[in-house]
């Protein structure tokens, strides 16, 4: 299960960091770090030179980040790769931002900073704002903070539920709320939640302490709150009140479209009122088959779509699966969720996922998909920096791959079997906007107020799930779990506020769907290109790369949500 570092596609040779350099052993890390902090920078092109340098071992670190946070992730029993997560990351990482921030120092106090290219202007911007914001006292409740959430991980991977005499996963308990027998469906839902309970204190109390350690990291850098630390570290382009704003015209634009969608439902299956566990069964008849039961048929079926999008996406997905670099069934022992990792030794993605075979698995392959095209595309990039996009744009790549492909759906599938998955990926792109609305409010508010605390925590998601929900869903009996639904997201524990992220992307996403059905191989060229920009422009303008525009406000929305509500119309 350990992630190839021989890939076969050749990628830049290092030329600084030495062959055998071991990047978890802190006295390496020490010595190679102080090569670049001795060296005489004599001229710009010295100064160009050492920033590749440095960011050829900020590689090499973030790549064994990436491959011990990844190998936690895959066997959350095994304590030796729990304890070897730790500790890199109370060990190695503290130190190496405290190293980085004195290189920082050294790159912008440089008297050849002024001789650099206009191509530097923004990662400098970026760099000048990290100075700024640093403090070595928070190197060490970063780490502590990063340990939390791995405890966090470790309690999710480890939950198994228990469902009619069967062990198994929360997500393969998952598959069956979308089952035609609703006893069952409710049995599942029971079940799941009844799995999680037990847990429920340990991860309030680990939240607690996170939001008193982001709290202090913000108290340190000289911030009243951590929201507008976060905010300001995150390099956004946007301010919390912009967001606030977007809240407002969610609510106002999107809320009403998606009661609609929960109408039908509860219209289509006669169920008057709907139940928690009625939100996933088919409107479109009775379907308990799955579409793949392993691995190989699932990237079969997903690079056969890639392949009707355009020959070069499956030519690219196929470097993952050449280099094992996949990890996508549920098991036991796994983390759930899933993602895209970059592993930056290698500048490769590496996708780990939890499918059981359901319909809204193919979403997530194609979702996760389109971020590895997007490392893909930025894999020649010299700088580590630029190799990273806004994540804001990092999710229009994953969501217009989602729209891409619902539109190929029906050459890979019967009609009836593409309607049915375009119908509930369209259902789930205006749900987006209330769970990021809920989601990024719920945050806002623990963070700028003075009392979070788990009870408050609870009733304020109540509140919001009142604001933001389905409108027509009875929780009767089960609002002890609507209330502590925000403990399975597991961006609150490792990623605060990446959230908000989500819905500005989809709306980038919805441009592109648009675009596409007008042209699609200019979108494709489009899509493409704005990609390889990885994180060298500012965010408006990969936006406008892309042929699209950048809006968070209800202008934009009334733009985008009205095609797709149009669609989910003829497709009932």
């Amino acid at each position: 299960m350990e992630l190839t570092r021989t890939p076969d596609v050749e990628f830049p040779a290092y030329t600084f960091v030495p062959n055998g350099f071991d990047p978890t052993d802190v006295e390496a890390v020490k010595l190679l770090a102080g090569e670049l902090q001795g060296r005489a920078i004599d001229t710009a092109d010295d100064l160009r030179r050492w920033m590749y340098d440095w960011s050829e071992m900020a590689s090499a670190v973030y790549g064994a980040y990436a491959r011990g946070f990844t190998a936690m992730n895959r066997d959350t029993k095994s304590e030796e790769k729990k304890n070897a997560n730790l500790a890199f990351m109370r060990d190695v990482l503290p130190m190496w931002q405290t190293l980085e921030n004195e290189l920082n120092n050294a790159l912008l106090d440089s008297p050849h900073l002024a001789e650099l290219d206009d191509s530097f202007e923004l990662l400098l911007g970026e760099r000048r704002v990290d100075r700024e914001l640093f403090r070595e006292e928070n190197t060490a409740l970063h780490a502590e903070d990063r340990a939390l959430n791995a405890r966090y991980q470790e309690i999710q991977g480890g939950l198994a539920v228990e469902l009619r005499g069967e062990s198994m996963t929360v997500q393969q308990a998952g598959a069956r709320l979308s089952d035609p027998d609703r006893a069952l469906r409710e049995e599942a839902f029971r079940a799941i939640y009844e799995a999680r309970a037990p847990a429920a204190e340990e991860i309030d109390s680990i939240y607690d302490k996170q939001i008193e350690l982001r709290a202090q990291v913000a108290r340190n850098a000289g911030y009243d709150n951590f929201r507008d630390f976060k905010f300001k570290s995150m390099h956004r382009a946007y301010a919390p009140q912009d967001c606030e704003t977007f809240h407002a015209a969610i609510a106002e634009v999107v809320v009403p479209a998606v009661r609609e969608c929960f109408e039908h439902r509860r219209n289509v299956l006669g169920l008057d009122p709907l139940r928690p566990f009625d939100a996933d069964v088919s409107l479109f008849g009775a379907r308990t088959d799955v579409l793949f039961d392993s691995q190989e048929r699932y990237v079969d079926l997903v690079q056969r779509i890639f392949r009707s999008i355009d020959p070069i996406f499956e030519r690219d997905f196929d470097v993952l699966v050449r280099n094992e670099l996949l990890d996508l069934m549920s098991r036991p022992g796994k983390s759930p969720g899933g993602y895209n990792c970059p592993i930056e030794d290698i500048r490769l993605p590496f996708i780990f996922f939890n499918a059981v075979g359901r319909r809204e698995d193919l979403r997530v392959m194609l979702h996760e998909g389109g971020h590895a095209f997007h490392t893909l595309a930025t894999r020649g990039m010299p700088l580590i920096d630029y190799r990273r996009a806004p994540t804001e744009f990092c999710e229009v790549a994953s969501m217009s791959m989602e729209m891409f492909g619902n539109e190929r759906l029906r050459e890979v599938m019967s009609d009836d079997e593409a309607r049915e998955i375009e119908y509930r990926q369209l259902e789930g792109v205006l749900g987006v906007f209330l769970s990021v609305a809920r989601m990024d409010a719920f945050q806002h508010w623990i963070y700028t107020t003075d009392d979070a605390s788990a009870e408050k925590r609870y009733e304020k998601w109540d509140e919001l799930s009142e604001v933001y929900g389905t409108g027509t869903v009875d929780w009767s009996g089960y609002e002890h779990v609507r209330r502590s639904q925000w403990q399975r997201v597991p961006h609150l524990f490792g990623m605060p506020f990446y959230y908000v992220e989500y819905a500005i992307a989809q709306i980038g996403a919805l441009q592109m769907w648009q675009k596409e059905k007008l042209d699609h191989d200019g979108t494709v060229v489009s899509y493409r290109e704005s990609l390889a920009l990885g994180g060298s422009r500012p965010l408006p303008e990969l936006f406008e790369a892309a042929g699209i525009r950048f809006a968070m406000d209800r202008e934009i929305l009334e733009q985008v949500i009205p095609p797709v509500v149009d669609r989910l119309r003829e497709l009932r």
